[in-house]
Order: C-alpha cells, then structure tokens, then sequence
C-alpha cells in the first residue's frame, strides 16, 4: 500500500476520530490508534499523542466552565508513575507485540466501559485512573476508556471538558517523557503535521452537533468500532 493511499486513509480516520471525542469527550484513540497501528506501527504514540495536543485544547477550552479541576490534579498525580511503565513497555515490545498490546487494552478497555458499575469520582479513583492512564497511554497512544468510566455518570460537559484537560497534562508528560528518552522521530512529528487539517474539520464539526447528538448511541458506536479493531490487530502477521 502506498504512503499516499495510508494518509488518505488515516485522513479520514482522524477526521472521524476528532468528530466523535469532539462530540462524546472520548473515542479519537479508540479510532485512530488501531488504524495506525495497522497501516504504520512506527508513528506510534509520539505521532498520535502529539495529534490530540490541539484536540483536547480545543474541546478542553470550549467548555472550560466544567471542568472538574481538582479530578484533573489527581488524575495528573496519579500520571507521572504512570508515564514511567508505559515507557518501559515501549521500550521493550517489539513492533508486532505493540500491535497485541494496543488491541488486547482496546478490547478490556471496551469490555470495561460496556459492564462496569456505576460509580462516583473521588480521589482514590482519581489517582488510580491516572495510573492506568499514564500506562496505557504512554505505550500504546490509548488511555480515554479510564477516563470515561470515571466521568461516565456526570453530565456531557463536565466529562468532555475534564477529560480533555486530563489528557492536555497527561500528553504533555508522556511526550516529556518519551523525549528524554529519544523515542521521537522526525517522520512522526511530519505526519502527525500533515494530519492536523482533518484534525482541525472533524474538530470543528463536532461543535454543530455535540449539545444535540445522542450520545449514547455514538459512544456504543465507537466501541463496536474499537472492538471490531481490537480483534483485527490481535490477529497474528
């Protein structure tokens, strides 16, 4: 497949994938994360990662007068150990074991969002969503599901707001993170450059609709979507 055909198809992806976190506060690495992992394993996470800086600035600013600080200061905590795992991890899985990695924490992270309890943010829960989220996030480029089960019972702009500034710090760190240890590449930065138009329409977008669409229907929708993927990357090349 040529690199032409790839970027177009990754276009769309992200296009898609800006549209819906736009719109329901998660879903663009459940999307995205999968597809590039399929088409080009080496632009993760550092391409993927550096995509949803101006996302979630975006959608973090647009509904800035929701935001739960104090969630994102402990889910920030909780982060850094975090940060430090997932890179360990992406520094010893080869290519085709990050392709299992990523879809084995796409498909729990699915399985979680579709069956676990209600429940209620609070410090602990906070901090330990940060955990996972530094882990996930940091290896693989998917850290959203965490975060969406802990915000999944409060109301749409509180949860898209909140988790948008929970990733904005979380990125930060494990792009930080990943410097120090030389794991940027230049082709990725210029991919990632090169995927910010979409980025920026499917971002847009997602203001036309995001106080009117149901979002319960889009988010079972994403996670069919992340399953289907979640299956695909784990079977054996």
């Amino acid at each position: 497949m040529s690199d032409v055909t790839i970027f177009l198809i990754l276009a769309v992806a992200t296009g898609i994938a800006a549209f819906i976190q736009g719109t329901v506060g998660i879903g663009f690495a459940l999307v995205v994360a999968p597809v590039m992992g399929l088409l080009r394993p080496d632009l993760l996470p550092v391409a993927l990662l550096t995509l949803m800086l101006p996302l979630n600035a975006y959608v973090g600013l647009r509904e800035r007068d929701a935001i739960d600080w104090k969630g994102v200061g402990w889910v920030s905590l909780g982060r850094l150990p975090g940060t430090l795992v997932g890179l360990s991890i992406l520094l010893v899985v080869s290519t085709n074991g990050l392709n299992q990695l990523i879809g084995a924490s796409t498909i729990l992270a699915v399985l979680a969002g579709l069956f676990a309890p209600v429940f209620q943010p609070n410090r602990s829960a906070c901090a330990a969503v940060g955990l996972v989220t530094g882990v996930t996030e940091t290896a693989t480029g998917v850290g959203g599901p965490p975060l969406a089960l802990l915000y999944q019972h409060r109301p749409g702009p509180v949860l898209r707001a909140t988790i948008a500034f929970c990733f904005l710090v979380g990125e930060l760190i494990s792009l930080a993170v990943l410097a120090l240890a030389g794991q940027f590449q230049l082709h990725q930065w210029l991919w990632a450059l090169a995927l910010l138009p979409p980025l920026a329409v499917g971002s847009i977008a997602s203001r036309l609709v995001h106080q009117r669409l149901d979002a319960r229907r889009m988010r079972l929708g994403v996670l069919s979507f992340a399953m289907l993927s979640g299956i695909v990357l784990l079977i054996p090349r």
